[in-house]
């Protein structure tokens, strides 16, 4: 077995992916995120039956410190913090996550579902497979994330307007956003073959936008 092949199967059995991956002098960083049934999974866990704050958080340092353990790697996360360990710059640099027409990474697999609950550091060259030629923004014609949002937060490429986005999350129309995550994200069109639980979307919108 490759050591490649070594590390996907231990993260995934805990439900997460490999994101991508790159190498920085003689070391490779690995991209971890949600994968299949992650939320089911995660729902049993006891972080997200203890009723305490940052379940998730909390469940991505204990399980992602036991691989760099087993693995004999070392942990970052995209929380805590400072320092903060710079997550968007590594995962463009993986070849797998670009930015969208409306500002936000697009990943190859998930879409602007993406996400990331940790990374792997390796003192170590682990082959890596051959990343994507293009975005999938590149083929997408239609541009769906564009045009989603309700109040055209989204609008104009490559700038959010982030007052926008809150004051509508206060209104009734707001809801379905908040209950089911962010309108451009579920527009993607490779975002909805990931089939990210909606509750999940939920969960991240009340950090994004607290009551």
């Amino acid at each position: 077995m490759s050591r490649y092949s070594e590390i996907c199967n231990a993260v995934e059995a805990e439900h997460l992916s490999v994101m991508g991956g790159l190498h920085e002098n003689a070391e490779t960083l690995i991209l971890l995120g949600p994968g299949t049934e992650f939320w089911a999974h995660i729902g049993l866990s006891p972080e997200m039956q203890d009723g305490q704050r940052d379940p998730i958080d909390r469940w991505s340092k204990r399980i992602i410190t036991g691989f760099a353990e087993d693995l004999d790697a070392t942990p970052f996360f995209p929380f805590g913090g400072p320092p903060h360990q710079p997550f968007m710059t590594w995962a463009i640099a993986t070849g797998r996550a670009w930015q969208s027409p409306v500002g936000m990474l697009v990943h190859d697999e998930s879409g602007m579902f993406v996400s990331y609950r940790g990374a792997l550091k390796f003192n170590e060259i682990i082959d890596l497979p051959n990343s994507p030629d293009s975005s999938p923004c590149a083929s997408c014609d239609d541009r769906p994330c564009v045009s989603a949002c309700p109040v055209g937060a989204l609008s104009d490429a490559y700038f959010y307007k982030l007052d926008d986005c809150h004051s509508f999350l206060e209104t009734p129309g707001g809801r379905h956003c908040m209950t089911g995550g962010c309108l451009a994200r579920r527009a993607c069109p490779v975002s909805q073959a990931f089939g990210r639980d909606p509750a999940q979307s939920a969960l991240h919108m009340e950090y994004f936008h607290p009551k």
